[in-house]
């Protein structure tokens, strides 16, 4: 069996502001577990990591959940280096935190490589029909704006949890430089979204 260790590693962030549901949307895909007690805000770094099969050959996808304060900013900037994506996450229910997604882009675009793969994710999808404040269309227009994938997910009801974590590694594994960087050959397939109770009906080709 080949060590964990040795694996082809793919490397993947979740930034956006403190409070948006990184950690919900990380434990969710992992774990597959909501714990609505978990709402503290993290401190510095979490650390998850993932073994998938790609086209047939097994990888270690290393997941950071990187905190939203302002304080620990210069600590997830160093972070940043060896990355191949970018989960921006923001609160379709804060307007605030959806504002705040320039200065996201900025940071990424200042500290990563040209061809880093970017989705633009809104979470807490279950609010919408009573507290959302900001629209589709909306987070759609930025994404493509800033050349990034998109999609809104509900950890509390699993809706749409795999796609955006599925659609960057896709776009990770489609783009040479950042393939080559993983396992120095062509990119070996597509990763597969699997039933999670959503079929990314609120993912756009932007």
């Amino acid at each position: 069996m080949e060590c964990e260790d040795a694996l082809p590693t793919i490397k993947i962030l979740l930034i956006g502001s403190s409070g948006v549901g990184k950690s919900a949307l990380l434990q969710r895909y992992c774990d597959d577990k909501f714990d609505p007690e978990a709402s503290a805000a993290t401190i510095g770094i979490d650390f998850q990591v993932r073994k998938m099969t790609i086209g047939g050959k097994p990888y270690r996808v290393n997941l950071f959940d990187t905190a939203g304060q302002e304080r620990f900013r210069t600590l997830s900037t160093s972070f940043y280096r060896g990355s191949h994506g970018v989960l921006l996450v923001y609160d379709i229910s804060n307007r605030a935190t959806f504002l705040a997604m320039e200065r996201w882009f900025l940071e990424v675009e200042t500290n990563t490589t040209e061809d880093i793969a970017l989705h633009l994710v809104g979470t807490k999808l279950d609010k919408a029909a009573q507290g959302r404040e900001v629209s589709t269309e909306e987070g759609c227009a930025l994404a493509k704006k800033h050349g990034a994938l998109f999609s809104e997910v509900s950890s509390l009801t699993r809706e749409n949890v795999r796609k955006p974590f599925a659609d960057v590694i896709n776009q990770i594994m489609q783009t040479p430089a950042l393939a080559a960087s993983i396992h120095g050959g062509r990119p070996p397939g597509t990763v597969t979204l699997g039933g999670d109770g959503g079929g990314g009906s609120w993912g756009c080709a932007c």
